[in-house]
């Protein structure tokens, strides 16, 4: 038996403008479906997130430092990375790198992809934000990029971790069964848009909301606690 729920739209002035006819039923049925496509999303945002920290902060060090040869590099490589989406970047690593000799599966090249993307923000994250606050190279280095000044930081890195983990939603391209790959392939199959699309914003903010919120109150409590001055 098939279960119906349907869910009101309306406007400010709580006018009904529209209405959204969802099953039950095909929801409790596929949840499980979504659990470990989530644990998988997560499973790699979490590696791919790590891989970005170390690698921006491998770079802030070097265009601190000014290393020859190095710092040119690193310039090239942010520019690279933030101008070129995701998915080019992971078609790039799926579908070019077996041409060279180079095959890799759909999880290594989710998390290649994300930390390289990741590891160009997390670099200049750190710079822009000594820069807006009027530090010297050197004070940069001691205030920003050593963890002790992380009240500075938090908001912008946890942005980025926010930015990383939504940009997994690209992974379905590369035959990964994350998130975005369960939803279209249940839209393919039941023809149930409605389902798989609310289920699908569900997980992302049960993801994504706690991140956020502890985030918030990290800021708050660094900066009460007077770090970062």
């Amino acid at each position: 038996m098939q279960i119906n729920h349907t869910i009101q739209i309306c406007n400010k002035n709580n006018k009904v403008k529209g209405s959204l006819t969802v099953d039950i039923e095909f929801i409790q049925e596929y949840i499980p479906m979504y659990v470990e496509a989530a644990k998988l999303t997560l499973g790699i945002a979490v590696v791919g997130i790590i891989i970005s920290v170390v690698v921006g902060l491998i770079c802030a060090n070097i265009q601190y430092y000014k290393v020859p040869v190095l710092k040119r590099i690193v310039s090239i490589y942010i520019e690279l990375s933030r101008n070129t989406p995701l998915i080019v970047q992971l078609f790039l690593l799926y579908f070019g790198l077996p041409k060279a000799g180079i095959v890799l599966d759909s999880v290594t090249c989710a998390i290649v992809g994300l930390g390289f993307l990741g590891g160009s923000y997390m670099a200049e994250t750190q710079l822009e934000l000594g820069l807006s606050i009027g530090l010297t190279q050197p004070q940069i280095m001691k205030n920003i990029i050593i963890p002790q000044a992380m009240s500075v930081s938090v908001p912008a890195i946890c942005a980025n971790i926010i930015f990383l983990i939504k940009e997994t939603s690209v992974f379905s391209a590369v035959a990964l069964a994350d998130l975005m790959y369960v939803a279209k392939d249940l839209i393919a199959l039941y023809y149930k848009t409605d389902e798989a699309l609310l289920m699908l914003v569900v997980a992302y903010l049960i993801l994504l909301l706690p991140i956020s919120i502890i985030a918030t109150i990290l800021e708050r409590r660094l900066r009460y606690a007077g770090f970062g001055n």
